[in-house]
């Protein structure tokens, strides 16, 4: 579901942009504004960084994000008629989103192309996502320059306004740490750190849209939506965290629903996990990674973590990640990872070969890392990871 500024000149209801959605808009004379653009024609292909489509993009990046569309004619500045904008093909549609990270600066991500109509009165809507990172610039006859959307009108902006853009750039970097430090925190607080290590999770959208929040069976929805990804991520091949929280049966939380532990008797305790999809499309994952079961008889030192599970528990917080971003209408997601470990010993990753029998010589003993903390993108989402320990650090 989406709400675009077609969707907001008609008074209609968050939903797919849709030929007939034009169509209607085209038939009410909608005129443009600072979120809306009409466009007779698209830019030629060739050359398409050297044409007005960089601009029009970070103008709308930086009035908040709205709908380019291609192929309606207009008429001081209202809509008059459909065109046709001939032959639109994926090439076309990677030149466009290539055109929006190449030539503006900071890159403009997360474009979403709409082909629309049929042979006669084709058109393309190009939603441009709101954005953090502004100002976005562009470089123009050897200089850079600061587009913004005055309503229906792309005009430069004055140095007075690209200064606030920057301050409030730098305030949002503020308060997004803050986020996650608080999101951390909570996911980090109670859990036996000083016995086994713990790998914690969290991620928080980076422009929340704020919606109605999840009812139960769509955090259900999304826990399954994150099972089946996670196994395209990371196979079989390690635990995976999902399979110890209970994905049936989301609990209410502190706005949030959790998916609470279910390895609770004394032999899989060891694998402990807890998951949270908050209301805001934040999320956050807590589990046990030191002291997993080394045979049928024996368990790891809780300051010896298997990479195998390192793996599966990061395919697991980057599916779901991607599932609620889908349930949440998010898009973008800055996310800190870290392995939390307080006791005496070194931690220490354990690689193992195929027959389940750990490499003494490649294992690797970790130095002091803080938690890494990226930005994703909530489509096709991929994360490093590195761990935090409070030991002394150890030389390799």
């Amino acid at each position: 579901m989406t709400f675009t500024a077609l969707h907001r000149v008609l008074g209609v209801a968050p939903g797919p942009l849709t030929d007939e959605l034009l169509d209607a808009a085209v038939n009410a004379n909608a005129a443009e504004t600072n979120d809306l653009d009409w466009k007779s024609e698209l830019p030629p292909v060739k050359g398409l960084p050297q044409t007005d489509f960089p601009k029009d993009v970070a103008a709308m990046a930086n009035s908040g994000g709205g709908v380019i569309v291609y192929g309606v004619r207009e008429s001081q500045k209202a809509a008059t008629g459909r065109g046709d904008v001939g032959g639109f093909d994926e090439v076309y549609e990677r030149a466009l989103r290539s055109a929006a990270i190449t030539a503006v600066s900071p890159p403009v991500f997360g474009l979403t192309v709409h082909r629309l109509g049929a042979e006669g009165n084709r058109a393309v809507a190009v939603e441009v996502p709101a954005s953090v990172d502004g100002p976005h610039l562009i470089y123009r006859n050897e200089y850079f320059g600061a587009p913004v959307r005055n309503d229906s009108d792309t005009v430069w902006m004055k140095e007075r306004q690209i200064e606030a853009m920057y301050r409030a750039r730098f305030d949002e970097r503020r308060h997004a740490t803050e986020a996650l430090d608080n999101l951390y925190a909570e996911a980090a607080a109670g859990r036996d750190c000083d016995q086994r290590a713990w790998l914690i999770a969290v991620a928080h959208p980076r422009l929340p849209r704020f919606r109605d929040r999840l009812t139960r069976d769509q955090a259900r929805e999304v826990l399954s939506k994150t099972e089946g990804l996670a196994l395209v991520y990371a196979g079989r091949g390690g635990i995976h965290p999902l399979e110890s929280v209970d994905r049936l049966n989301p609990r209410p939380g502190l706005r949030r629903w959790v998916a609470v532990n279910t390895a609770t008797d004394e032999r899989s305790t060891w694998k402990e996990s807890w998951m949270s999809i908050h209301h805001d499309g934040s999320v956050s994952l807590a589990t046990g990674v030191g002291g997993h079961r080394a045979s049928s008889t024996a368990h790891f030192a809780g300051c010896e973590v298997d990479a195998s599970s390192l793996e599966c528990a990061i395919a697991d917080v980057m599916a779901l990640i991607r599932a609620t971003a889908e349930a949440t209408d998010n898009d973008e997601y800055d996310v800190r990872v870290g392995i939390e470990w307080t006791g005496g010993q070194p931690l220490t990753i354990l690689t193992r070969d195929g027959f389940g029998h750990t490499y003494d010589g490649v294992s690797t003993p970790l130095h002091r890392y803080a938690p890494v903390e990226t930005t994703v993108n909530a489509v096709e989402p991929a994360l490093d990871y590195y761990c935090t320990s409070t030991t002394s650090p150890r030389t390799v």
